[in-house]
């Protein structure tokens, strides 16, 4: 799933080759993509292009008064076509949901595909004057690259979540997801079974750090990549995710997995967890 820096980058990206064209066609080959039906998405064609923004794992296209808001979920993507087809997609043919036409400065003429692989389709996408009444951007709670320590440490008192579950809340904290917070947890030491509530104030300064060092050196490693190139960028940076049965790179010991529910995590015993192998979280404990 594209994740903070990922968002981060693509809204870079859209900024810089979107920004100052004007919509053209829109063409919907998934019609379950679409969240909102007033306005229409073909209020979007003639209008100007204005801007790209982020809201947690939310990636905003702003067209004047209206936000063209999508949420790329586990497996859809931004694609950038230079040269596409002038003839509707079919649709439910392919991973294509929809295709956005640009009308650019320069008389090329380009669009912008939003995609999504596999059968389980999750990529939505909403229309609105306000992008806070996208549901899940209303609910986000603080964006990551801007918690301080003391914002942190007020999110996770009296908390008896596990610390995996806490980071990837998107209402307690916005933009983190499951690759980032594996790494996050490796940098800081903690386990991810950690109760969230009971960190001494030194665990919270190290997880404070270590989210915003592997946060803010995955965007510096993203700017400026296209859309193409990103993913690759994503899995060059990892320590631990996605990982399995590889040595950390820091100790040595083996990387060990977690599955749960259709999920997984990855983490270091050594550095983590002391030495022990967590138990499947659908058991909710630890192997001794």
């Amino acid at each position: 799933m594209p994740e903070l820096p990922e968002v981060e980058a693509l809204a870079g990206f859209l900024r810089e080759h979107a920004v100052g064209s004007v919509v053209g066609r829109v063409d919907v080959a998934s019609i379950s993509v679409l969240q909102t039906a007033d306005p229409p998405i073909t209020a979007l064609q003639g209008r100007d292009v204005t801007g790209a923004r982020r809201f947690g794992k939310f990636l905003c296209l702003d067209c004047g008064d209206l936000s063209l808001i999508t949420h790329l979920s586990r497996a859809g993507w931004l694609r950038w076509i230079d040269d596409p087809s002038p003839t509707p997609p079919r649709p439910g043919k392919g991973p294509l949901a929809l295709r956005v036409h640009l009308f650019t400065p320069d008389a090329t003429t380009p669009a912008v595909d939003l995609t999504e692989a596999g059968t389980r389709k999750r990529l939505a996408v909403w229309l609105v004057d306000d992008p806070r009444k996208v549901p899940g951007i209303a609910r986000l709670g603080p964006d990551a690259l801007d918690v301080t320590v003391d914002d942190l440490a007020a999110l996770l008192v009296g908390s008896t979540s596990r610390l995996k579950t806490v980071l990837v809340d998107q209402s307690v904290i916005a933009g983190i997801g499951n690759a980032y917070s594996d790494e996050i947890l490796h940098t800081a030491r903690l386990s991810p079974f950690a109760t969230a509530g009971r960190l001494s104030d030194d665990q919270v300064h190290a997880l404070h750090d270590a989210l915003h060092a592997t946060l803010t050196d995955a965007v510096a490693r993203s700017a400026g990549q296209d859309a193409a190139r990103l993913k690759g960028e994503k899995r060059s940076g990892m320590r631990v995710h996605a990982r399995t049965g590889m040595p950390c790179p820091v100790c040595g010991d083996t990387v060990r997995q977690v599955e749960y529910s259709e999920r997984s995590f990855q983490y270091c015993p050594t550095c983590q967890t002391g030495g022990r192998i967590l138990a499947d979280r659908k058991l909710s404990r630890l192997l001794k």
